[in-house]
């Protein structure tokens, strides 16, 4: 077997690092994504850079650029939207489990997860208020005690991130998405799986509205 020249985990950083720029509004869409500039701005090799830039090319995230190299994509409308439809039946079912197997632990934990992302609303830090968001999710998903929840979730991440940051960008209320995590939390911590499953399609909803709202917005003529 023909040894791997490449470490996965270095990749995988390289593209967290990238996708996190993304997500941030740091390289908005249409911008050129240059790969000697990556490595020398991540102190890496060319090597897991051009194999993180493919991925994300993979993922939908970057496409090829005019002439040569690659550049930031734009959301699309009708995958951003199908999207959110797969991510509120996942998440619907991952906080139901989780109320019913695991309101012990959502009570001792949970509240941690919800100062994380407060604080990172008071600081005004987009990057800050992803990582929160991702982690209250995981952690959602370790309670569910369904092995098959996170590996299902993680094929939509890349671009449920993206659309994170924009949200969470032009949002005036950021603030409320933790009201309504906590509001989450609350129901897991009561054991009330239909309760936490209502609650959890509602808040996916919601966000799959507002950004729904301002791609065709953005989309419209002028």
């Amino acid at each position: 077997m023909k040894i791997l020249a490449a470490q996965p985990k270095l990749v995988e950083l390289v593209q967290e690092a990238i996708l996190a720029e993304i997500a941030s509004g740091k390289l908005p869409p249409g911008a050129r994504v240059i790969q000697e500039q990556l490595a020398q701005e991540l102190g890496v090799s060319r090597q897991p850079v051009q194999q993180a830039l493919l991925l994300l090319r993979n993922l939908g995230v970057l496409r090829e650029a005019p002439g040569r190299g690659l550049q930031v994509a734009p959301l699309d409308l009708e995958h951003v939207r199908n999207m959110y439809d797969v991510r509120a039946v996942i998440e619907g079912l991952a906080f139901r489990k989780a109320a019913e197997r695991n309101p012990q632990r959502a009570a001792a934990e949970g509240p941690a997860y919800i100062a994380a992302g407060r604080e990172a609303v008071a600081a005004g830090d987009v990057a800050r208020m992803i990582q929160a968001d991702m982690a209250f999710h995981a952690f959602v998903y370790e309670l569910s005690r369904n092995p098959l929840v996170a590996p299902a979730m993680d094929t939509h991440w890349a671009n449920t991130q993206r659309v994170m940051g924009e949200v969470l960008m032009r949002d005036e209320r950021p603030r409320d998405i933790w009201d309504q995590h906590e509001a989450l939390l609350h129901a897991l911590m009561e054991g009330d799986g239909r309760k936490a499953e209502k609650l959890a399609r509602e808040h996916i909803q919601q966000a799959a509205d507002f950004m729904i709202d301002r791609l065709q917005r953005e989309a419209a003529p002028a």
